[in-house]
């Protein structure tokens, strides 16, 4: 596994963002500035920021800002054309107020919609995916307080080389297994029939890659492998079950799409 970064809205005249529940497609943050990076900003990724009322992206591609905003690996989107993945953006967006996850990301469907002109169509793929799973003991998460929301974080740190911690606080189960999945090797689908916000702690230790050569180093040293699998981990920590399957998962077919004007 590798360590994620963190992490269409649709326009056809004017297609609507993406339905969620309790949640108004109608949504758009009061201020965006999307242009191209310049490389000066350090670091990679896009995330929302801590509050709820802001949306942040550096030296991002737009095609990663798609998965993001739907929760897809990129083999869950085809088509558009090459700058999608290769040209890199800044993105900061401000909302008039805090909001929820879902409602943030309603807003960043709406940034693409309004910036890319973006048009897509889904179709459903069998493929290979990992089904997260309740596990028959339970969960083992804590819910998250009921009217404390905008403050959806996973926060990933990493000790030592393999060995990672996470710390997660009001994060839905369809988000979790969207952040697993940037790190596996095929989607992971939510299967776990919870609803609501969960906090979390999980410490897990990588496996080494399939590539990676007997007697290899890490850092100079002996990899470290001990400690449970993120298998083991969400079963004895979360009270959750990862299995290998078959299954639908949702792909994004891009039929059009435009590079940014400037601001």
């Amino acid at each position: 596994m590798r360590p994620a970064i963190f992490a269409c809205v649709l326009i056809a005249g004017a297609l609507p963002a993406q339905e969620i529940p309790g949640v108004s497609p109608g949504l758009r943050f009061e201020v965006v500035s999307l242009k191209p990076s310049t490389g000066e900003r350090d670091g990679a990724g896009i995330r929302p920021a801590p509050g709820g009322a802001r949306y942040v992206a550096v030296n991002c591609p737009l095609r990663l800002m798609i998965q993001v905003a739907w929760r897809v690996k990129p083999e869950q989107i085809v088509g558009g054309p090459a700058w999608l993945a290769n040209d890199r953006f800044d993105l900061e967006a401000k909302a008039a107020k805090p909001s929820s996850i879902d409602e943030l990301h309603v807003m960043l469907m709406n940034i693409l919609a309004d910036r890319l002109h973006l048009r897509f169509h889904h179709e459903s793929k069998k493929m290979p995916v990992y089904a997260l799973l309740l596990d028959k003991a339970g969960p083992k998460m804590t819910p998250h307080p009921a009217g404390d929301a905008g403050q959806v974080w996973i926060d990933e740190t990493q000790e030592k080389p393999l060995h990672m911690k996470l710390k997660a606080t009001s994060v839905s189960m369809k988000y979790f297994a969207f952040r697993l999945g940037l790190g596996m090797d095929r989607p992971v689908i939510d299967r776990t029939g919870l609803s609501g916000a969960w906090d979390f702690k999980l410490e897990y230790t990588r496996q080494l890659p399939p590539e990676f050569p007997p007697n290899g180093k890490l850092n100079g040293e002996e990899p470290d492998t001990s400690g449970p699998s993120i298998y083991a981990a969400l079963k004895q920590q979360l009270g959750l079950d990862l299995r290998a399957q078959k299954g639908q998962a949702d792909v994004i077919v891009i039929d059009h799409v435009e590079k940014p004007t400037q601001n």
